[in-house]
């Protein structure tokens, strides 16, 4: 299980105060057989979840002058108080990860913590409490934190796309949540309509996979189609399950990703070397130009953001959380209202615009991700048109999926500062569509 908590949080750091212990060479005992830095009297532990769980309970079990603080920067530090803050989270977001990652939000609180949740005002609230009275509150404080990485991990690459089904093959929807077990699907069983919706949640590329498997015909009974189009099912997509069910070791050894089905028309790319039917190749790099499999990018990203839309950039001399040193940057974005276009969910149906601001710190690194977003915004990929995740309505423009600070304050689970990784976070969103 280990090494599946370090994919979800490859690279961890503590920040350590040795003024805090009363026996500090003990602590710097424990930090020497991990890998450290020293910066401006605090001791920065790099390396994986694991080790960085096995540095905090290590350091915990000594006695302290004072509790072990949580630092953003030399000039914002946080002690461990009493109380641990509540986090506010979106309901889509929750939902999908209670359902498909319950292990490993098991694993994050761990067994001496509770995690519990609460509504207020229409929000959904998440709370942690030590669940033996008299344990260290620090424990809920690191579970929070883990919690806080892992959600934004899952939120940053959730992808919510509405498909269009025959009410009477409903049925057949659980032998696809079988072969995709990381998808949520969810339908509107009380609607009457020839076709009823589909809602599909899930990662990017497990949602290409489920439409590209469904399109070719892989489960020849599945009728589901994209924006309200019905695709009939064809001879060969009979023929083509007759094949895969009389040679199942043929289709293990040559199946396509894609469709599941016997290569056709091998072709295989050059810098990942996974391979695929051409067909479904094509129609996938028609979405992304990017392997299926692992992500790997090939050629020039273009979004689905709407044409028309701008974004201003200004300055002023306040600063945020955690960056006193450096002004901030303001971005203003505007996609006006308009008409869907071919690659949007519905076209020829109007959509809902959208004005957002963002806040960077005016620093070096912030003006080199403010250069990296505006190259974004050119190439369409800031936003989308789809389902609001908050209000959950359709046909409105939403964020993409690389990652922004709408709020000033409030940390990151109000989306907003401090958040020391925040900057090295969204140049790895960024780097991952080709803007690096």
């Amino acid at each position: 299980m280990a090494r599946k908590k370090d994919r979800i949080f490859p690279d961890v750091t503590l920040t350590v105060d040795l003024t805090k212990f009363q026996q500090t060479d003990k602590a710097s005992h424990i930090l020497n057989c991990y890998d450290w830095e020293e910066k401006n009297g605090t001791y920065k532990v790099k390396g994986s979840f694991k080790d960085i769980e096995d540095v905090f309970w290590k350091l915990s079990s000594l006695k302290r002058l004072d509790a072990l603080k949580y630092q953003t920067d030399a000039n914002q530090d946080y002690s461990t108080p009493t109380h641990v803050g509540d986090i506010e989270v979106v309901d889509t977001v929750m939902d999908y990860i209670k359902q498909k990652y319950s292990k490993e939000l098991n694993k994050i609180v761990g067994d001496a913590v509770s995690i519990q949740y609460s509504r207020v005002s229409n929000k959904l609230l998440v709370s942690f409490q030590p669940l033996r009275h008299g344990k260290d509150i620090s424990c809920c404080h690191f579970a929070r934190e883990r919690f806080i990485t892992f959600y934004q991990k899952i939120a940053t690459n959730l992808l919510v796309r509405t498909f269009s089904l025959d009410p009477t093959l409903k049925t057949q929807l659980k032998s696809i949540e079988l072969e995709f077990p990381k998808l949520l699907i969810s339908s509107d069983s009380h609607r009457l309509a020839p076709m009823s919706s589909v809602s599909v949640t899930g990662s990017y590329t497990d949602v290409l996979r489920l439409e590209e498997f469904l399109k070719s015909g892989a489960m020849s009974y599945y009728q589901l189609t994209r924006h309200q189009t019905q695709q009939p099912q064809t001879a060969s997509d009979s023929a083509s399950a007759s094949s895969r069910a009389q040679s199942p070791q043929k289709e293990k050894e040559e199946a396509c990703p894609i469709c599941l089905d016997t290569m056709k028309d091998k072709k295989t790319l050059s810098r990942c070397q996974h391979s695929f039917c051409k067909d479904c190749l094509d129609r996938a790099f028609e979405s992304k130009p990017a392997c299926p499999i692992c992500g790997t990018l090939y050629g020039h990203l273009k979004g689905t953001q709407p044409h028309k839309g701008t974004m201003e950039v200004s300055t002023n001399a306040s600063s945020l959380p955690g960056n006193i040193s450096y002004g901030t940057i303001v971005i203003r974005y505007h996609i006006p209202s308009g008409i869907q276009g071919e690659e949007h969910p519905n076209p020829g149906h109007r959509y809902e615009g959208a004005v957002r601001t963002a806040f960077l710190p005016d620093s070096p690194e912030g003006r080199r991700v403010l250069k990296l977003l505006q190259r974004a915004f050119e190439q369409k990929l800031i936003f989308t048109i789809g389902q609001s995740s908050t209000s959950g309505r359709t046909n409105v423009v939403t964020w993409n999926d690389i990652h922004h600070k709408t709020n000033r304050e409030g940390g990151p689970t109000n989306y907003g500062y401090p958040d020391p990784d925040y900057l090295a976070r969204v140049q790895e969103e960024l780097k991952a569509k080709g803007i690096y």
